[in-house]
């Protein structure tokens, strides 16, 4: 079957339809419920047999129906690889077009992109066409994507693209947040949190970065726009941004210690519990999206305490990073 072609035809399936509801049938059966001539029902069958849903019947000169999971199931998922592999490819070479005519017309060198729909389209290119790495400062107050909308950091994870992740403390504290910023974290994401940050950034490879326009705390502003920004020195401030930003920011963690060499070491959600913490995320926060009590973390701050020694949370914060809990 090529790429392109209808997995069934519009005949094609309802000979299928029909031969489902009479359980067994002949060609010339098929044809008649069809009010087509014999000769079409049998070539109907044919190239249903041909596509693996219809087999001859044992004993006698008909057909039966197969099930089609089997025959169509694989054919759309090798369409869906296909389509998959066929939009990267897109996207890789956009930004490749992009760079080279960056670099023979300066006034390619920042692109405007205005309105939602295609500022995801954008952030979903970049990060199709990343290669080895992606640098993000995630603001709170989505502009044009939610952070759980962006499925395909899992898909370059995946492909072994390395994620640094800075997110903005109030970010950390919106409904469903910590749970997905733990599942970046378990797929491979590098992620760190501050109280604020200037502004939203994305970069691909240190070669193309996008920077949304506006502020996202402005109220009703119109339609949101961002700049895609090449290789220039504006590039490199960006990044120089996001590194000083990089270097002060509070590491969040999700893994726990090793238990057999060294038992008093924090647990995986203790660790998460008070990278939170260091953040400067509060305890009704921290608990209602991990969806236990309050005082379920105050109970795990208290052992968190007790393994370090003291006896404040101050305390427990530069112990934390003294002994490299973060």
């Amino acid at each position: 079957m090529r790429d392109g072609e209808a997995l069934l035809g519009p005949e094609e399936e309802w000979a299928y339809r029909v031969l489902v509801r009479l359980g067994t049938a002949r060609a010339d059966e098929v044809a008649e419920r069809m009010s087509l001539p014999p000769g079409d029902g049998q070539r109907l069958l044919t190239r249903l047999s041909d596509k693996g849903l219809v087999a001859a019947a044992e004993g006698a000169d008909a057909y039966r129906p197969l099930p089609p999971e089997p025959a169509l199931g694989t054919e759309l998922l090798r369409r869906q690889e296909s389509l998959e592999e066929a939009r990267r490819a897109l996207a890789v070479l956009s930004e490749e077009y992009l760079t080279s005519a960056r670099r023979r017309h300066a006034d390619q060198l920042v692109e405007v992109v205005v309105g939602a729909a295609a500022l995801r389209e954008r952030i979903r290119r970049l990060q199709d066409s990343a290669k080895s790495e992606m640098l993000w400062l995630c603001r709170a107050n989505a502009v044009a994507m939610e952070s759980a909308e962006n499925t395909e950091e899992f898909d370059a994870l995946d492909r072994g693209v390395h994620y640094q992740v800075i997110y903005e403390r109030a970010l950390l504290m919106e409904p469903g947040m910590q749970a997905n910023v733990a599942k970046g974290i378990r797929r491979g994401e590098e992620a760190r949190s501050l109280r604020t940050l200037p502004v939203r950034l994305a970069v691909a490879d240190r070669t193309t970065a996008i920077c949304p326009l506006i502020r996202g705390d402005e109220g009703d502003i119109g339609e949101p726009s961002a700049a895609i920004i090449g290789r220039s020195q504006l590039l490199d401030a960006l990044i120089a941004l996001f590194e000083s930003h990089w270097d002060v920011a509070t590491p969040v963690r999700i893994d726990g210690g090793l238990p057999d060499e060294e038992p008093d070491l924090p647990d995986e959600s203790e660790r998460f519990v008070l990278s939170l913490l260091v953040a400067g995320v509060p305890d009704k926060s921290i608990a209602s999206q991990m969806g236990v009590s309050r005082r379920t973390v105050q109970r795990r701050l208290d052992r968190l305490m007790a393994l370090a020694g003291v006896d404040t949370r101050p305390g427990l914060a530069f112990q934390a990073a003294r002994r490299g809990w973060l």
